[in-house]
């Protein structure tokens, strides 16, 4: 298989057409499903969620080491989150420019005024990452981002190895399709979010799922919520502004919405300043977080995954703060570090500013935001630097070391786009959970992996912004 098509499907039109068709027949039968609102009047419309045609090779070293590694990333992520010195020194500069960030921060610093009223800490996370190729052409692992608030598509990834395995068998890839991973995170995601129901200790109390008013990634979240049912946990769907008709604490800070024990807050809306549309929204999201339910993330994992503790990480000797005696530790974790800079003002700051401008395309510039299409490239990065160099507007960006990819060749099916052969860059992900009571961790895993991939022409965006498609690696 060169660059993951096969050479005799490259060369026939009318197989890779029939292939196609034979790949959604697959992708619906298998459920790998998308809920889509097209329009605010509109009736909604299900249909695939986009997928590459074929499997994309991955170099089996560099996949091993994403996976051994993500037990460390969920252990950093929650020692930073109890380490409120920490938090409060590395987002200083940030909080200071960014008016959201600030008030994540403010509700943090609210709740740690009053006192944490839930001693169990539960962790989904999803550490992203793309392969820089060296010189030599081997391939070196580096760090995107962590997301730990609301990482998706543990739910379609687990049902796309069956999609891609389909696909080769009838493209008469007998060997390639039995080398497709097992692949099944939403299984994962759901043991660590029952445990932690589990040890909240009420069979009556549910998992509360908080979504988005009109929720385009619906089956994603199904997966999960059917794991959870398998188990006879129950769930329930809420939005935010169920959480402010219907929310209330009772004397022992239980959280009940709509007369119900909620058990777990899963949040899967709220990370991003668009979600909350009135002060009545941050009231909503402080009680949640005054209360003795679960949250996934607490407000303090929440401001652990902002692109500016990332960069903070990389400053010498701050692993080590948080692995005193793990050298080896600390050496996986850096391993996979991009080059980070910051942007804070002084001589430091002044500095990246000036690497950036003189060449622009060897960086990516980062805002404090999640959800995908929200990092400037190329002589975008001058425009905005130029407006903000002398201010402390710049403080609320990081700067990155661009990462360069080997492009593969592949088809992206999507729904009403035609099918042709791009050439395409890969970002893989990996699934951590981990459960906290106290100071025991109960729970540390790595559960599963997602590749997405996306043409080269596009710098920026996920699955759910349009730009990048699901994927399986082929581990070679």
């Amino acid at each position: 298989m060169a660059q993951g098509i096969p050479d005799e499907v490259m060369m026939n039109d009318t197989l890779i057409k029939e292939l196609a068709d034979v790949a959604k027949d697959a992708a619906l039968l298998q459920g790998v499903l998308m809920r889509i609102q097209e329009t605010p009047n509109s009736s909604e419309l299900v249909t695939y969620a986009p997928f590459t045609l074929f499997p994309t090779p991955v170099p089996k070293a560099v996949f091993l080491q994403a996976l051994a590694v993500q037990t460390h990333y969920n252990t950093l992520v929650d020692k930073i989150s109890q380490d409120t010195d920490f938090l409060e020194e590395a987002l200083s500069s940030t909080i200071a420019v960014d008016d959201f960030t600030a008030r994540l921060f403010k509700l943090h610093q609210q709740i740690l005024k009053e006192g944490r009223s839930q001693s169990i800490v539960l962790g989904l996370n999803r550490s992203d990452y793309m392969l820089d190729q060296r010189d030599d052409g081997s391939s070196s692992l580096k760090q995107i981002e962590i997301n730990t608030f609301a990482a998706s598509f543990g739910g379609l990834s687990s049902r796309t190895p069956d999609v891609h395995r389909h696909v080769l068998k009838v493209a008469g890839r007998l060997e390639e399709s039995q080398n497709i991973l097992d692949n099944n995170p939403a299984a994962g995601l759901a043991r660590a979010v029952a445990k932690a129901w589990e040890l909240y200790g009420s069979e009556r109390a549910v998992v509360m799922f908080l979504v988005e008013e009109s929720q385009r990634n619906i089956f994603d979240q199904r997966y999960i919520e059917s794991e959870l049912w398998k188990r006879n946990i129950p769930t329930k769907r809420k939005r935010f502004d169920d959480v402010c008709k219907t929310g209330s604490l009772d004397q022992d800070k239980r959280l009940f919405v709509d007369g119900q024990e909620v058990a777990v807050v899963y949040f899967r809306n709220g990370y991003m300043p668009q979600n909350y549309i009135s002060e009545q929204t941050w009231d909503a999201r402080l009680l949640m977080e005054r209360s003795l339910a679960v949250k996934c993330p607490d407000i303090s994992t929440h401001l652990a995954g902002t692109k500016k503790v990332q960069q903070v990480l990389t400053r010498p000797g701050v692993l080590e703060k948080f692995f005193p005696d793990q050298p080896q530790v600390v050496e996986q974790i850096r391993a996979t570090f991009a080059g980070l800079y910051t942007l804070d003002m002084g001589p430091e700051g002044d500095k990246t500013v000036t690497m950036a401008l003189e060449e622009p395309d060897r960086y990516v510039l980062k805002p404090q935001r999640e959800g995908g299409g929200n990092n400037i490239y190329g002589s975008e990065i001058c425009q905005v630097l130029q407006g903000v160099k002398g201010s402390t507007e710049r403080m609320a960006y990081i700067l990155m070391d661009k990462i360069h990819p080997a492009p593969v060749q592949n088809y992206l099916l999507r729904r009403d786009a035609p099918l042709q052969l791009n050439n395409c860059l890969s970002e893989l992900g990996v699934f951590g959970t981990y459960v906290r009571q106290g100071k025991d961790m109960v729970m540390n895993e790595c559960v599963g992996h997602l590749l997405r991939t996306k043409s080269s022409e596009h710098s920026d965006g996920g699955v759910a912004a349009g730009v990048a498609v699901l994927d399986n690696p082929l581990l070679i």
